[in-house]
């Protein structure tokens, strides 16, 4: 339509939308770059927090202390001092990663313990077994001794991630006490007085007693405290 003047007059039209087309190659390669430098990375880094875990390990166990100095976690190591505080903010905090690590290896365990008892007062057997045998071999005692020793420091440093450990003991014991008991007590409130959790601290006590006098548990005083637990637990 022509206006006057002869200037041409255009039909107002919507803007046009710009035509998505998706990332470009350049733009492909480079995310693929990206992501296999964090792969790697991260590939890296795991394996030097593992090289720090698993020296200290050694150096505690030949020691027998759970108070080695960082220089001499980086020396055993062979790692900096940047090394370690990329991943620990304190001696402290890797102690409890190793205590951590310790509690699930127990876990492992005690779950295959478990897995070949037939009924839940064997089940609780078993546990309880498998646990005060740390004390009875002389290697498992040797590791075991300085985390006994150090544990409650480290709850009253990080209570939070020592009971999220502690409770990975527990639930272990939580099914057959309930089966015993007629319920099941997995569904509880976890209380701080529950069965489970008494059999826990009464066990570990055993434990910590004999790791202390570098002893270990007779047939006698296991079925004796195994006997008393169950009963506790209402069999």
């Amino acid at each position: 339509m022509l206006r006057r003047g002869g200037r041409l007059d255009r039909p107002n039209r919507p803007p046009q939308k710009r035509r998505d087309v998706g990332a470009s190659a350049i733009e492909h390669l480079a995310d693929r770059a990206i992501e296999r430098t964090v792969a790697g990375r991260r590939a890296e880094y795991g394996a030097e927090m593992r090289r720090i875990v698993d020296h200290t390990f050694v150096l505690i166990e030949r020691t027998g202390s759970l108070d080695p100095s960082i220089r001499e976690i980086l020396a055993e190591s062979g790692l900096s001092t940047q090394a370690f505080y990329r991943y620990f903010s304190s001696k402290d905090e890797l102690m409890l990663a190793l205590l951590d690590e310790g509690r699930r290896q127990l876990v492992d365990s005690l779950e295959r313990r478990m897995a070949r008892a037939t009924s839940p007062a064997d089940q609780v057997r078993a546990w309880i077994e498998g646990v005060l045998a740390q004390a009875s071999n002389s290697a498992v005692a040797a590791r075991t001794r300085p985390w006994a020793l150090s544990e409650q420091r480290l709850a009253e440093l990080f209570p939070r991630e020592h009971m999220a450990s502690v409770e990975l003991l527990v639930d272990l014991l939580r099914p057959p006490i309930g089966r015993l008991r007629g319920n099941d007590s997995s569904d509880r409130p976890r209380a701080e007085g529950d069965e489970a959790t008494l059999v826990y601290q009464l066990t570990f006590a055993v434990l910590r007693a004999h790791l202390v006098a570098r002893t270990g548990a007779d047939s006698n005083e296991v079925d004796t405290l195994v006997a008393f637990c169950l009963r506790g637990a209402g069999r």
